[in-house]
């Protein structure tokens, strides 16, 4: 199972998997951490990553980024509206309403969903991490920001999908850092001691989110969140392009916005002056060649300007940190660090501004970058049953107020009740009974739409269907379960029918009000029992399982039973059916198309890096060539296969940059054949002069070898004697015999033109090496045979110093070596 966090970012991403040292951040193929958010769409294949953002200037209608902030908005949204004016890409309308993007892709304009272009992403992001683990990747934690609504963040499981991603988790990005931050402390107070209070900052590219968290030993809980959602780096970046744009229309009178691939030049050397002015006070250079009619154009600015015209931006940063504190009911007093995170959190006004709010100095004990994908990696490795993970729990909040609307039942109009309360902890259920005849809707809506980052309140309508009358005729009870769950996702998670049964004739009956609680009390809160007040109709109980409606308060107050003893009864809960109707969610045949589409594209993508590849083989086999005919290999070959050879490599570079510029994989896998049918033999003939001495070298070096022995043996060497003469005689005759052929062929070799092929071939030597060493080795090296020790010898001097001999100790003397080590014990015995 894989263990993946995926920090899927405005600007950049970042990938985090889980080993067994710990979590790894992981580069991708080049060996950059920081995968660029862009797409780039070619009239071939797609570009996803850093390869994208190269052609942002070249190709930049057709190279999206920043596409994060549509997703679940409609092409009407305001929001959309606003931006699509300073957007190099087009936008369009998807058939559903919702928001796409409009390319030039294999020559043909094709309209892309958010989702389909994020999945594109998300599929780059899960090839970093397969390369990575070097194993299939599907299970992964994926990061949102916290102010995402309910359609935006159904967008991006859709997303997940396409992409062949099972999201265990929608993570709150700023969740996920206090997860990176808790679980390595080790000295966190105890469960049953007051809580370390802590604010974590997060300013990133497009936004600024604000959290803060209660921490114990094996425990976060997240106590309230803030956010702006208009501020962020690339704001800041605005800033200064507006500065420069005016600079450059009076000084050079050229007005940038008017050119695309200008203004993006514009927005990226902006964004490194951002980055430098971090750093130095001093005044700085922006310089830019041939920016727009062959123009080189410069401008000048400092830290201090830069903050003077960004004064609107910063005093914006205290807003959420106020709030925070207000939502939590806490004091400046209590916290007792601030944790900063995020890109634009280095420039030095933003850190001045929050420490000076808090009065205390700040902290970066996390990576400001990689936080967010370390803690979802983490999440993800709680989650997975293929590590052991200190135990930690973790407790999110609803960052809006959710409401349920129905129409009643008793009174002519609407009824409506807040099941989840601004800050409420997620994830959680809770159960709503209602009083009904028939089938029922129920409409859930945000209730506070002036902090509402979406322009659309509705989260979704739900149809409870199947709901009958009881048998006396009166409203049947129906328990309606609803959720958020563990992707911040709101849903209507089931119904029940409380049904009466009549009691069975001579058994006792049950006393509805009386029933075990854990019939009617039981609720599930992040899959913990939590004990909840009765089930009492008229009674909203909103932080418990189960809360009551209007309609059963007027229910209740209709049929208020009497101090009489209340009748027994039986019941049974039968499940109902509930129909989905979600704003912007895609439909499963539309998911299974764009799956199918994403797999396409990822196959024209590989066969063109394919072709491309073919074709690169050849251009550097030409280059490669080319060189070496002149220098390395200029004496293995005969001035005129060399002319000849150089001419065809140049005919063939001229074809790559005409005809052959695109061609199919095959034609190019030909052309390199026909080309290494002449370069081959002049490549072999230097990699034979090459090795063939060191092969010679090896075999003289085992004749010697074999020599001595022999040599040895002639001279009654006892080291020897135990060898066979006949064996060493034929050992005699193959080593001379080889010494004639080695002698032979290096002669014949000598005289040999290095234009020629060779006179006997490396592979020839080495195995004439192989066949001396299998046929003589066996001779010489066996064994001595085994010597016993006399009987006499070994029992009539007894032990030695104190110890026992050889076989009063159960030891066997194998060989001569044996006995030889034996030999301080038995010191009275020379054995060779």
């Amino acid at each position: 199972m894989s263990v993946v966090g995926f920090d899927l970012g405005f600007q950049s991403c970042y990938v985090a998997v889980a080993r067994a040292g710990g979590i790894e951040t992981v580069a991708n193929e080049y060996s950059d951490r920081c995968t660029p958010s862009f797409v780039s769409f070619g009239p071939k294949n797609r570009s996803i990553g850093a390869a994208a953002k190269s052609q942002v200037v070249t190709n930049c209608k057709n190279t999206v980024q920043g596409f994060k902030r549509f997703h679940g908005r409609a092409i009407s949204d305001p929001y959309v509206q606003s931006v699509k004016s300073s957007l190099v890409y087009d936008l369009a309308e998807m058939p559903s309403g919702s928001t796409g993007i409009k390319v030039m892709y294999m020559e043909e304009e094709k309209v892309f969903s958010i989702e389909q272009v994020s999945a594109m992403l998300l599929t780059k992001l899960k090839e970093t991490a397969e390369n990575a683990l070097k194993k299939p990747v599907a299970d992964c934690v994926i990061s949102v920001p916290s102010f995402f609504t309910d359609m935006e963040r159904r967008s991006v499981i859709d997303a997940a999908q396409i992409a062949g991603l099972n999201c265990l988790r929608l993570m709150n990005e700023t969740t996920a850092v206090t997860l990176a931050y808790g679980i390595y402390k080790q000295d966190l107070p105890a469960p049953e001691e007051k809580p370390r209070t802590v604010v974590f900052v997060d300013l990133g590219h497009s936004s600024f989110q604000v959290s803060v968290c209660a921490f114990n030993k094996g425990k976060l809980k997240v106590l309230a969140t803030a956010f702006d959602s208009a501020l962020g780096g690339k704001d800041f970046d605005e800033v200064l392009v507006s500065h420069f744009c005016e600079v450059f229309v009076k000084k050079y009178k050229l007005d940038p916005r008017t050119k695309p691939r200008a203004l993006v030049r514009l927005y990226q050397e902006c964004e490194k002056l951002k980055k430098l002015m971090s750093a130095n006070c001093s005044d700085l250079p922006l310089n830019i060649e041939c920016f727009m009619d062959d123009v080189d154009v410069t401008g000048v600015l400092n830290r201090g300007q830069f903050e003077e015209m960004s004064a609107g931006l910063l005093s914006r940063v205290e807003g959420p940190l106020q709030c925070v504190l207000e939502q939590a009911k806490l004091k400046k007093e209590d916290i007792y660090a601030v944790e900063i995170v995020g890109g634009a959190s280095r420039m030095p006004a933003i850190k001045e501004r929050i420490s000076k709010f808090f009065g205390k100095e700040l902290s970066t004990t996390l990576n400001a970058d990689e936080a967010v994908a370390r803690g979802c990696a983490l999440q993800c490795a709680i989650l997975s049953p293929a590590f052991k993970v200190r135990e930690f729990c973790i407790s999110d909040v609803v960052p809006f107020p959710i409401s349920l609307k129905w129409s009643s039942a008793v009174e002519e109009g609407l009824g409506d009740c807040e099941v989840f309360t601004k800050n409420h902890a997620a994830p959680f259920s809770k159960v709503l009974t209602f009083y009904r005849k028939e089938p029922f809707p129920l409409e859930a809506y945000y209730s506070d739409p002036k902090n509402l980052p979406h322009p659309t309140t509705t989260i979704g309508h739900f149809l409870v269907r199947n709901v009958v009358p009881q048998a006396s005729g009166e409203c049947a009870k129906v328990k309606v379960k609803v959720r958020v769950n563990v992707h911040g996702v709101f849903s209507v998670s089931s119904a029940s029918l409380v049904e009466l049964l009549k009691p069975v004739e001579g058994e006792e009956p049950m006393d509805m009000d009386h029933a075990p609680k854990e019939d009617k009390n039981k609720m599930q809160v992040d899959q913990e029992e939590q004990k909840s007040p009765g089930d009492v109709p008229g009674e909203t109980t909103p932080e418990t399982d189960e809360t009551s409606t209007e309609d059963g308060k007027q229910e209740k107050k209709a049929d208020q039973p009497s101090q009489a003893k209340k009748p027994k009864v039986k019941t049974k809960m039968v499940e109902l059916p509930i129909e989905h109707k979600l704003d912007w969610q895609l439909s499963n045949e539309t998911l299974n198309l764009f799956v199918e589409n994403e797999g396409k594209m990822i196959m024209q993508d590989k066969l063109e890096k394919e072709r491309n590849d073919a074709k690169n083989n050849v251009e550097e086999y030409v280059y490669e060539m080319r060189d070496k005919l002149h220098g390395l290999l200029e004496k293995f070959v005969s001035p005129p296969d060399r002319d000849s050879f150089s001419s065809k490599l140049e005919d063939t570079e001229n074809w790559l940059y005409e005809d052959g510029e695109d061609q199919l994989k095959q034609v190019y896998i030909d052309k390199l054949a026909e080309l290494k049918q002449l370069g081959q033999p002049i490549m072999e003939r230097y990699m034979e002069a090459e090795e063939g001495p060191k092969a010679f070298a090896e075999l003289g070096k085992q004749i010697q070898m074999y020599m001595k022995l022999v040599g040895a043996y002639k001279a009654k060497d006892e080291q020897y004697d135990h060898l066979n003469e006949l064996e060493m005689t034929r050992v005699e005759k193959q080593v001379s015999d080889a010494m004639a052929w080695l002698n032979d062929k290096m002669n014949q070799q000598s005289k040999q033109d290095p234009t020629k092929e060779p006179v006997v071939r490396v592979s020839e030597i080495q195995a004439k090496t192989k066949e001396l060493y299998l046929s003589c080795n066996s001779v010489v090296s066996k064994p001595k045979p085994k010597v016993e020790l006399p009987k006499d010898d070994k029992t009539a001097n007894g032990p030695v110093n104190g110890q026992p001999d050889a076989e009063a100790g159960g030891e066997k003397m194998a060989d001569a070596e044996q006995e030889t080590t034996d030999n301080a014990k038995l010191p009275e015995m020379d054995i060779d």
